[in-house]
């Protein structure tokens, strides 16, 4: 399983370098805390594949919790032929906790 961290998340976002983010949780976690990505629940994602497709060839990095939701994300995308589709390792929860650390 090809991961990212999230300090590579981080530096990748303040580089403000090219990917897309994509969260897989539920609206009313996004709505608790995010970081920008787009909002599709892991549930949702067969249901945009058409929309996804245009990123086929493209970084995309994927978001949950704790990065397990993500991973079934990642694993039905790149089933899909997606090539460049990279995990959080740790999701949100370790986003929060780099945050906390840096303050």
């Amino acid at each position: 399983m090809e991961e990212i961290n999230v300090k590579e998340l981080k530096g990748k976002l303040d580089r403000k370098e090219s990917f897309h983010l994509i969260d897989v949780r539920e609206p009313f976690e996004y709505e608790e805390a995010n970081i920008g990505g787009q909002l599709i629940p892991l549930g949702d994602i067969a249901d945009h594949l058409e929309e996804l497709e245009k990123w086929k060839d493209e970084e995309i990095v994927l978001m949950c919790r704790s990065g397990a939701r993500s991973g079934n994300a990642q694993k039905f995308l790149q089933a899909e032929g997606f090539s460049k589709v990279y995990n959080l390792k740790g999701g949100i929860l370790a986003w929060q906790e780099m945050e906390e650390d840096e303050s």
